[in-house]
């Protein structure tokens, strides 16, 4: 995980003007981290109890360690909250937690800042004063003009342009995250930035208030010589299971930095991998007339236009082949003599890496020339029943995706077809001879929806009649290839009446045997490098781990299959990458890192050292100490020489303990140590992150266990979350919509940080962090724990005695009721709903409870008490150092609040209260827009008869039902006798028929009815929806409550009136029309003057 580097300055959405709350609130949040400290409140021990030892009553869980180029983001943040807060909730159940935290610092990008660094003081001087940014930005225009000017293939035209920060060198970049200019000069040195980054991490988590045994943090590369031991074991023991291997293979690469760049080399493309195409040898029989100017350079030499395709088995139908008029073009010697292929200068670099050019990384250009020049050219067509075929133009080709030379196939391929149709209507406006563009279609394979002319047949459905008609040719061409792919029979050829997906290897090959094709790759997309590189696909000779083979990945599958992943999506991911994901190189050059034990010149690559280390937080302690950078041998005296493979295989791989140690090899006692504290917590409860690591990390994590470790410690369970937005937008250094850790928690403080990032979102989606809620967070914090301190002094004014009074069991019950939801939360990881329901939604049963016996003796102290404990631990997880504050300052608690239990409710939820509670808050809002509603429609009446002032005496009648009206219950019971249980659905036909069966279709009332029920149905279950009896008397309770009715709606008067009694005489229309409309669960109001 790479972190934040520079970007524009940022608007401040939130800007802070008066700061004592937050302050107020960081001075708690200082002192509470303090104590924890002292108390060393997060250092976890295994029980020395056996007995306690045997039921392993723990829990441990990890987040990847990020990379060390840099601070730590509000991203990485989020993340991280996914494991702390679950950390803290974990205590709270009385188990052993373990959360440690370690530091990334394998690979390349450290070590190319550091380079850059070192350039720069070259250029600039130590103190970079040489520097004069109105002479550099000059240099930068013009360099910049000269790019564009000699190639624009090259040009990057929105993408490398849209990630400028607007800061050119590194020394900037540095001073934007904090460092100061003089101490710059030290970053020279790649380890420098080993012994910095890491200590601004463990400061930024630890104001944050992360629950992290710091103990237990290490950094990576072999500036730790035991971790180093670790990765060179683990090396070394997946060689001999040959699941690491040696020879050349296609991957991603940076020819500025000579290497393979992986994920985490770089600044764009993670995840991209290497396309494979066909590269067709179509050699020149004729140039045509305009290229003139290079027939005397290429005379006697055999040059072939180059075409990357994806459908080598389409080549029997080729009429044409497309060049774009603007591309400039190359012509470059082939590995073969006499052998020339013309592509782009872009595919000539990914062909000089893959032994496909003359002389490996090197372009041996004999001539550049101009597109528009290559248009008439004939050339040979390998497979085409058209043996020889004309160069046209086609405006759509790129210079940035394949060799810049396309095939055209008209009769599968609707771009094709509808350009040629294009060139032979307007020949003379494109300069060309009409005759070219003369080659009938040729069938190439046939499908059941588009027959053996897909391309046109699509191009006449949908409407295409230009190639300007993107949008449709898009959806065309998308069919096209499902359709022909997935569905298609040959229609041509050796292979005719065989599928598609089996005939295309078969062409493919034949092409490549008859060295009509070669095998051309380039990246999927575009790869950018932390060195600013534009990578290529190499033919490297590496070595790589091969993931995928057999055997491996079924216990990799088997792994999936049995871990909890919290979420479909996350297993439908792992499912995904286990399907495609296969050789990787695990090798490197150049970097930091650990040396590939039986090959030394290499270095373990970045994502290849990290797929363990969860298994060494759980002895790193008894390892080593502190300072990280230099680390001092641990409480066990161990040198890192004696950590030996076969003393990693005792502790992890269950294997015996040598017979025969060599005389530097670890003793048995101490290895017996080590060996029990990695039995205690493993296997691993969780694993947390970014969905983006589903693609190589996590699930190399899940190979790697297979392979190394006994079934019984593979990881338990894995944990994906979305992305971070925030502000609705997603978040960029470039766009200046970012945030660091430090940045929040000093703005924001800690909890109220923690509390947005809560409030953010839990699944696979992105999330969004609001700073207007973080920021809204610093009052309802500083608020709250007032009020707290002010109930516990004036507690002895609180009300006493019995708590029977109507609001006394509602708030009783809706506390019990927030323990319990809470809790359901915490259990899934679901904290936005851990917020919503512990803290949100309780200190609104807070408020109705306040204010409902404002006016009838007050709160009742024992639950205000209640309230005061539970409210604060139900948020122990999420806002750690406010509730440490009010357990030990407010509440007196001598112990911390790390250390206490999750509340228990007191009583069951009584849910007969709770459903008449929101029954009454529905009464009180309905009541309040009802009369908002009659005084609108009274000044708008013309009968002025009637008068009615909302601030004069009042009254309203509230008319309840304990009947549904006859209509209603009919269309229920229809609807019951249509809905299938075991499909969980209604038949709407069913419906209807019985709607006219029973004379009811014709009542307009009936559909929508319907209609709404059925949403009923979906939203709260068949068995809730059916059941529309209410479990109390409705009378009864609102007579109850006509006192607090009265204060609530500001009424002087409040009549119940039951329907049931009867229609009196002298009822205005209004009073009948309410009557008649009342339901059970739904009472109507009539609203007068006294």
């Amino acid at each position: 995980m790479a972190n934040v580097g520079p970007g524009k300055e940022k608007e401040e959405l939130v800007k802070m003007e008066n700061t004592t709350r937050r302050d107020y609130l960081i001075s708690i949040e200082k002192a509470v981290q303090k104590r924890w400290k002292e108390e060393k409140v997060f250092e976890s021990e295994i029980p020395t109890d056996e007995a306690e030892y045997e039921k392993k009553d723990k829990w441990f869980g990890t987040f990847p360690f990020p990379y060390m180029n840099g601070s730590l983001h509000l991203g990485h943040s989020f993340s991280i909250t996914k494991i702390e807060f679950t950390a803290g909730y974990q205590r709270m159940l009385g188990k052993r937690v373990l959360f440690p935290f370690g530091f990334h610092c394998t690979g390349m990008p450290i070590k190319a800042a550091a380079d850059k660094i070192v350039r720069e003081i070259e250029l600039f001087g130590e103190d970079f004063s040489g520097y004069d940014a109105e002479v550099q930005a000059d240099e930068a225009v013009a360099s910049s003009s000269k790019a564009k000017s000699t190639d624009q293939s090259k040009s990057k035209k929105g993408k490398v342009a849209a990630k400028n920060t607007g800061l050119q060198y590194q020394f900037q970049i540095m001073e934007s995250i904090g460092v100061p200019r003089a101490e710059i000069k030290k970053f020279a040195d790649a380890k420098h930035w080993l012994s910095y980054f890491p200590n601004v991490a463990i400061e930024d988590l630890t104001n944050f208030g992360a629950r992290i045994d710091w103990r237990r943090s290490f950094l990576t590369t072999d500036i730790n010589p035991w971790y180093d031991s670790f990765v060179r074991w683990q090396m070394n023991r997946l060689r001999e299971l040959n699941y690491v291997k040696y020879g050349k293979r296609n991957t991603i690469y940076s020819e500025k930095d000579g290497q393979p760049c992986m994920d985490h080399d770089r600044s764009s493309g993670e995840g991209v991998g290497p396309q494979e195409y066909t590269g067709i040898k179509m050699e020149v029989v004729e140039w045509g007339e305009r290229a003139e100017e290079i027939k005397n350079i290429v005379e006697g030499k055999k040059v072939f236009f180059i075409a990357a395709t994806l459908r080598p088995e389409t080549m029997y139908g080729q009429t044409n082949c497309f060049v774009s008029s603007t591309i400039k073009y190359g012509i470059f010697a082939s590995n073969k003599p006499n052998e020339y292929y013309l592509c782009t200068h872009r595919a000539a670099r990914n062909m000089s890496y893959q032994d496909i050019l003359k002389e490996n990384g090197k372009r041996d250009l004999l001539v550049e020339v101009k597109g528009e020049s290559l248009i008439g050219t004939k050339i040979k067509a390998p497979l085409s029943v058209h043996q020889q075929v004309h160069i046209l133009p086609m405006e759509t080709v790129l210079a940035t995706k394949g060799t810049g030379v396309v095939t055209c196939v008209p009769s599968d391929s609707p771009d094709d077809w509808i350009t040629l149709a294009e060139l032979k209507k307007k020949a003379p406006f494109y300069k060309i001879d009409a005759l070219w563009a003369s080659a009938e279609p040729i069938s190439v394979l046939s499908t059941p929806s588009y027959g053996d002319m897909s391309a046109k047949t699509l191009c006449e459905q949908l409407k295409v009649n230009s190639p300007k008609d993107s949008k449709q040719l898009l959806e065309a061409k998308e069919k096209a290839y499902q359709e022909g792919f997935y569905k298609g029979t040959m229609t041509i050829g050796p292979y005719k009446g065989q599928p598609v997906q089996d005939a295309k290897e078969k062409v493919k090959k034949d092409l490549l045997d008859a060295g009509d094709a070669f095998l051309y790759f380039e990246p999927e997309s575009l790869v950018m490098s932390r060195s600013a590189d534009e990578c290529v696909v190499a033919l490297c000779d590496q070595w790589y781990l091969d993931y995928g083979q057999d055997g491996w990945l079924q216990k990799a599958e088997k792994l999936v299959n049995r871990m909890e992943l919290y979420n479909p999506e996350t297993r439908h991911a792992f499912n995904h990458v286990l399907g495609w994901l296969h050789e990787w190189a695990c090798s490197r050059t150049y970097g930091l890192g650990t040396r590939i034990p039986w090959d030394p010149q290499y270095l373990v690559e970045g994502l290849s050292d990290s797929t363990i280390y969860m298994a060494y937080y759980t002895i790193c302690h008894l390892l080593h100490g502190y300072p990280l950078h230099a680390a001092t041998e641990g409480p066990l005296g161990i040198k890192p020489e004696e950590m030996t493979d076969e003393i990693w295989d005792y502790l992890y791989s269950g294997k015996p303990f040598p017979e025969n140690p060599s005389p530097a090899s670890l003793s048995k006692e101490k290895a017996d140590i080590l060996k029990r504290h990695f039995e205690y917590w493993y296997p691993m409860t969780i694993r947390s992150s970014g969905k983006d690591l589903i693609g190589n990390h996590l699930t190399f994590c899940i190979y790697v266990h297979c392979a190394l470790f006994d079934e019984k410690h593979w990881p338990l369970s894995m944990r994906a979350n979305g992305h971070l937005m925030m502000n609705g937008a997603k978040m960029s250094k470039s766009s200046g919509n970012f945030a660091t850790l430090k940045e929040c928690t000093v703005k924001y403080g800690a909890d109220a940080t923690r509390m947005a990032l809560a409030d953010s979102g839990d699944g696979m989606d992105d999330a969004n962090f609001e700073e207007q809620g973080a920021n809204a967070g610093i009052l309802r914090l500083f608020v709250l724990q007032e009020w707290f301190k002010e109930m516990m002094t004036t507690k002895d004014q609180l009300r006493t005695g019995p708590k029977d009074k109507f609001y006394d069991k509602v708030f009783e019950s809706e506390i019990n009721s927030a323990i319990i939801k809470a809790k359901e939360a915490y259990e899934v990881s679901s904290f936005k709903d851990a917020l919503k329901y512990g803290f949100f939604e309780l200190q609104l049963a807070r408020d109705w409870y306040r204010e409902a016996c404002a006016h009838d003796g007050g709160m009742h102290v024992d639950l205000v008490m209640l309230f005061i404990r539970v409210q604060t631990l139900l948020m122990v997880p999420i806002m750690p150092h406010i509730t440490e504050h009010i357990w030990s300052d407010v509440l007196g608690e001598k112990t911390s609040v790390q250390f206490a239990r999750y509340p228990e409710p007191t009583s069951a939820v009584d849910r007969i209260i709770l459903d008449q509670a929101t029954y009454v808050r529905d009464v009180i809002k309905n009541a309040r827009d009802g009369e908002n509603t009659f005084i609108r429609r009274m000044s708008k009446s013309k009968d002025k008869s009637q008068s009615y002032a909302a601030n004069k005496k009042k009254g309203v009648k509230i008319y309840t039902s304990s009947k549904f009206p006859e209509w209603q219950e009919k269309c229920v019971a229809i609807v019951k006798e249509s809905y299938s249980t075991e499909e969980a659905k209604v038949n709407d036909e069913l419906v209807k028929n019985k709607l006219a069966s029973s004379g009811m279709l014709k009542d307009k009332r009936a559909m929508p009815f319907i209609q709404v029920f059925k949403r009923r149905i979906t939203q709260f279950g068949a068995d809730t929806a059916f059941n529309r009896t209410l479990l109390f008397e409705e009378r009864t309770l609102l007579e109850s409550l006509v006192p607090y009715l009265k204060r609530a709606l500001a009424f002087d008067e409040v009549v119940i009136v039951s329907v049931e009694d009867g229609q009196k005489d002298g009822e205005k229309d209004t009073e009948k029309t309410a009557r008649e409309a009342s339901e059970p669960a739904n009472p109507t109001f009539v609203f007068y003057s006294l």
